[in-house]
């Protein structure tokens, strides 16, 4: 870039040295102080525009100033004709020097200057006043307009790539909050399950040996659920197809409950056809967490399930009672229903979770307006 501008700097000292400085060595250097001055003035307007880039309006104004001396000199001194060069130079400086409304204010004050100059210069000027101002004056504001809109392009892609890049960071976290939800879900109500069911095995061991093996076969049975639960989690991360839920689902989380110990009954209302695989998983882990829970907080406590379908919502109302045996030592991330309640609030439900005769109560509501038949 340097050199480009080295060169570019000499080649207006050559285009100065060529259209000034040599026709008048050729015409006969002026021998007065003020013949001297004619020509050092014409020069100077030229070199004015080795600044065009870093101070276009500077250097449009001082050449335009230093131009007019000689046009006030000219009874002094011999006005070479290529000079008109050095005012297209100064005319296309000063189109780049200004946008906007001061572009127009810029065309007003050349109009001006142009006319001071041919009232000096006299009758005849013109033309080469006009041929060699307007055109230049017309090429700087479309090198302009073309520069701004570059500039304006340029700054409009980085401001995509910086959006595009804070939506990629955005993407990756909720991905990332979501693979979270879906693994707690999944080996949070698994190993809940399983720490019930061991603990049941416990107690029996010794008193009861057949219940203890049915204990036992049931927590084998829940380490396999939760197995094929994180394998098909994988399977889904890694972009495998895989089936759309439907609230099957439900009355296996239910079934699995039930082995394990927890008094759990379930009621379906209305139709469960048409369910659309986004809602169905919802409702499905709105149970599975809701049951997870009644597991680590209200054991003994009989657990309701209720799930209802109208003509363009699913309702799930989970609830259980207060605690009849003591606690397992189980402890909960806290992120169980805040999570589920990000999950139902994305696909535009509600989720309402609090307590309520003297247990705990568990409702979503989910928007299904994608149901292919109607419900009743």
């Amino acid at each position: 870039m340097n050199a480009v501008r080295r060169l570019e700097s000499a080649g207006i000292v050559a285009l100065v040295a060529a259209v000034i400085v040599l026709p008048t060595a050729i015409h006969g250097w002026p021998t007065t102080l003020v013949g001297n001055l004619f020509t050092a003035a014409l020069v100077a307007s030229g070199l004015t525009v080795l600044w065009w880039r870093s101070h276009p309006r500077v250097s449009a104004i001082v050449g335009a100033a230093l131009w007019l001396v000689p046009a006030v000199l000219s009874d002094y001194g011999w006005f070479p004709d290529t000079a008109f060069a050095i005012l297209a130079l100064v005319t296309l400086v000063a189109a780049l020097g200004w946008s906007g409304r001061a572009a127009w204010v810029a065309a007003g004050a050349l109009a001006a200057y142009l006319f001071v100059l041919w009232e000096i210069l006299g009758d005849n000027t013109e033309v080469p006043l006009i041929m060699f101002s307007v055109p230049s004056f017309l090429a700087g504001t479309v090198l302009r307009l073309h520069r701004e809109s570059a500039e304006e392009l340029t700054r409009r892609g980085r401001e995509l790539e910086d959006e595009r890049e804070l939506f990629a960071e955005l993407a990756v976290r909720h991905e990332r909050a979501r693979i979270a939800s879906e693994l707690h879900d999944i080996v949070g109500h698994a190993i809940s399950v399983m720490v019930i069911q061991a603990a049941a095995g416990q107690r029996l061991v010794d008193r009861d040996p057949v219940g203890t093996s049915q204990v036992f076969a049931g927590l084998a049975e829940s380490a396999r659920q939760g197995h094929d639960d994180l394998q098909r989690l994988v399977e889904l991360l890694g972009g495998m197809e895989i089936g759309g839920p439907d609230l099957s689902l439900i009355e296996e989380v239910v079934t699995r409950a039930a082995r394990s110990g927890l008094d759990v009954s379930c009621r379906f209302e209305g139709s469960r056809d048409g369910v659309s695989a986004p809602v169905a998983h919802a409702a499905f882990r709105v149970v599975q967490e809701s049951l997870t829970n009644a597991l680590r907080y209200a054991p003994g406590a009989a657990v309701r399930v209720v799930v209802t379908g109208s003509r363009r919502d699913l309702t799930v109302r989970v609830q259980n009672g207060a605690a009849v045996q003591a606690r397992p030592l189980l402890t909960g991330t806290g992120r169980g229903l805040a999570g589920l309640r990000e999950r139902v609030q994305d696909l535009g439900g509600q989720l309402v979770a609090g307590p309520a005769a003297a247990g705990w109560l568990v409702e979503a509501t989910l928007p299904d307006n994608g149901r292919s038949v109607s419900l009743c």
